[in-house]
C-alpha cells in the first residue's frame, strides 16, 4: 500500500514570512518615531538641558538659604544682618544710610522723585533761620 506525504499547503509559509516581516516593519517603525525613538532624541536631550538648568538654579538657592541660616547661628550672631533684618522688619533706616529703590519687576534701581540738585544748589548757603 502506498502512503502519499501530505505536503503542508503554500499560503501557510507565506502567510508566517509576511506575519515576520509586518512585526519587523513595526519595530523599526517604533525605533524610528516612538517615544524613545531617533526623531524624539532631540527633544529628550533639550528636557535634560532645561531640567539641568532648573536643578542648578534650585542648587544656588538652596545653598544661598543654608548660608542665611548660618548666619542666624545662635553661637555666632552677626550683628549687621541682626541690624539689617531689625531696620528691614520695621521700615527705618539711619540718617548716614544710603537707600536705593528697587524695582521688583526689572530688578533695576528706581529713578529718583526729588528734582536733581545742581552745584550752585549745593554749594548755597541756607539763609538763617535763627532771626538773630
Amino acid at each position: 500500500m502506498p502512503t502519499r506525504l501530505k505536503r503542508p499547503p503554500f499560503w501557510r509559509h507565506v502567510a508566517v514570512t509576511v506575519a515576520l516581516l509586518g512585526f519587523q516593519g513595526y519595530l523599526a517603525y517604533s525605533a524610528m518615531t516612538g517615544q524613545f525613538g531617533i526623531e524624539s532624541r532631540e527633544d529628550i536631550l533639550a528636557d535634560t538641558a532645561v531640567l539641568n538648568a532648573r536643578s542648578a538654579a534650585l542648587k544656588a538657592q538652596i545653598d544661598a538659604f543654608r548660608h542665611r541660616a548660618t548666619l542666624f547661628d545662635p553661637q555666632r550672631l552677626d550683628p549687621d544682618i541682626l541690624d539689617e533684618g531689625a531696620r528691614s522688619l520695621l521700615n527705618m533706616a539711619h540718617p548716614d544710610d544710603v537707600i536705593v529703590m528697587i524695582d521688583e519687576d526689572t530688578g533695576k534701581p528706581k529713578p529718583s522723585l526729588q528734582p536733581k540738585l545742581t552745584a550752585e544748589k549745593l554749594n548755597a548757603v541756607p539763609p538763617d533761620i535763627t532771626g538773630l
